[in-house]
């Protein structure tokens, strides 16, 4: 029996996998498309992760698609409304029927002959296939099955409870009792002021600081310009607003460094007091080496004020029956520990991809635009940008995907693949960060090459003129109408 065929397979339904089905549904109505979801709701991200606080560290005029206004009243939004917006927008453009859920996409062989992708999935312990004509990977870099977890001593004798983020208890009571979080990052920083807020006493232990910078959680350009334009209007200049200052961030930080530090250290001190000890909000990097921290209204630096939370700064030693042994050998008390540790990187959701039976090594791969890879043909996925919000840089890929299918499909070719003829080209890695779960996993990765169209610019200005308006005939794509390779 011969497998089902749709013209594109998207691979994961969350913030990413959803935009692109429906990039397709206004672009490509005739196109026959399926979605393959691993896990049992759409959502990803937002219906993962479950611990207090969860939100986005991305402003919703940047993080929203571009094609739906987020009309929602934070602009830094909490993880149930975002999941709700990524919902309405499956339902608003019909592609929930799409999507395939409990299907984990394992491996990918492509046949030039035949000019489509074979696709093998798990689906209730079963072996399932299906081929496409283009395959569309839209599951992230994380490893949502498990998130790292590094090994500590005496972790067995703590009388206490250890979770993790990933995989959060949400019958943990912590009210009254005294929480130590172990980390510095996005997810730190959110847990420690929802925790505090019927903890007894919360403890944020980080091994080394990072840059944290409070924003405002409504955006009020937009409720004022609300009673006056169109809600489109209002998210498209609201959203070009934000883009143009988050540029004009990051560039700033890298161009003046050191008086940017002076600026985050000034916004620090205005929220905590002239008495407080900077050291634990002051990196040892530059700003942008990492991601940037960011908290709606200053709520981490008002727990910290009200005494409900504090920041210590040192290396766990061991665990202890009552709590934590640091490095200083001072001890911190605690009944529950949860290991904010960071994510572990997965490329391509752990696909194994063969083209015309010969094994992809991604991590020899060149990265084409940030998008496909050289050498496999009929594939592009999508990763956002580290500087900015994950969809403006997703949304320009299935802008791209879009433009490709219908090039292809006017001048009737039937596969293109990207393709690097300089053997010289330089190679580095896929992201120029310095973040712990970027050192541990950026090597499984395709790396970018040292110019154009190889090289991955955390640029959305840029990548705007390319993706959006740039040739797609650029000397390193390569398109043919047969089974036979030009």
């Amino acid at each position: 029996m011969a497998a089902e065929h749709v013209d594109v397979l998207i691979v994961g339904a969350g913030l990413s996998g959803v935009g692109a089905a429906c990039h397709l549904r206004r672009s490509r109505p005739s196109a026959s498309v399926a979605v393959f979801e691993a896990r049992d709701a759409l959502g990803g991200t937002w219906d993962l992760f479950r611990y207090p606080g969860v939100r986005s560290d991305s402003d919703m005029y940047t993080l929203g698609y571009a094609f739906r206004p987020w009309t929602g009243g934070r602009a830094l939004a909490d993880g149930p409304s975002i999941l709700d917006y990524v919902r309405a927008t499956a339902a608003e453009y019909d592609v929930e029927r799409w999507i395939r859920f409990g299907h984990r996409v394992t491996g990918a062989r492509w046949s030039t002959p035949d000019a489509r992708w074979t696709v093998t999935a798990v689906h209730d312990g079963e072996i399932v296939e299906i081929t496409c004509g283009f395959l569309l990977v839209c599951s992230g870099y994380y490893d949502y099955g498990d998130g790292y977890r590094p090994e500590f001593a005496g972790a067995d004798a703590f009388s206490g409870r250890i979770v993790h983020p990933q995989r959060w208890d949400e019958n943990l009571d912590y009210a009254g009792k005294r929480v130590v979080v172990i980390g510095s990052g996005a997810t730190a920083v959110t847990l420690v002021p929802a925790m505090a807020e019927t903890a007894a006493h919360v403890t944020m232990l980080q091994r080394s600081p990072s840059y944290v910078l409070s924003l405002p959680g409504r955006e009020k350009a937009a409720e004022r310009l609300r009673g006056v334009l169109p809600a489109r209007w209002v998210y498209a200049l609201v959203r070009w607003k934000n883009v143009l200052r988050m540029a004009a961030f990051f560039e700033l930080s890298r161009r003046r460094p050191e008086w940017v530090k002076r600026l985050l250290r000034r916004a620090v001190r205005a929220q905590l007091g002239s008495g407080y000890d900077l050291r634990h909000f002051t990196p040892r990097y530059d700003p942008w080496d990492q991601r940037m921290c960011f908290v709606p209204d200053g709520d981490l630096f008002a727990a910290i004020r009200a005494g409900t939370a504090e920041v210590v700064t040192d290396t766990v030693d061991s665990f202890t029956p009552g709590g934590i042994r640091l490095v200083s050998g001072a001890e911190i008390p605690a009944d529950v520990v949860v290991t904010a540790t960071g994510l572990e990187l997965l490329p391509l959701g752990g696909i194994a991809l063969h083209v015309d039976g010969a094994a992809v090594e991604l991590s020899k791969s060149l990265a084409y635009k940030g998008m496909m890879v050289d050498g496999v043909p009929n594939l592009a996925f999508c990763i956002g940008y580290t500087n900015a919000s994950w969809t403006l840089k997703c949304d320009l890929t299935c802008d791209y995907v879009c433009r490709l299918l219908a090039y292809m499909d006017e001048r009737g070719y039937r596969w293109c693949t990207p393709h690097n003829t300089d053997p010289a080209m330089p190679r580095l890695p896929a992201i120029d960060f310095s973040s712990g779960y970027i050192r541990r996993g950026i090597h499984r990765f395709p790396q970018q090459g040292g110019r154009r169209p190889w090289r991955l610019h955390q640029n959305y200005l840029l990548d705007l003129l390319t993706l959006r308006f740039g040739s797609l005939t650029d000397g390193s794509m390569e398109f043919s109408r047969d089974g036979r390779r030009p």
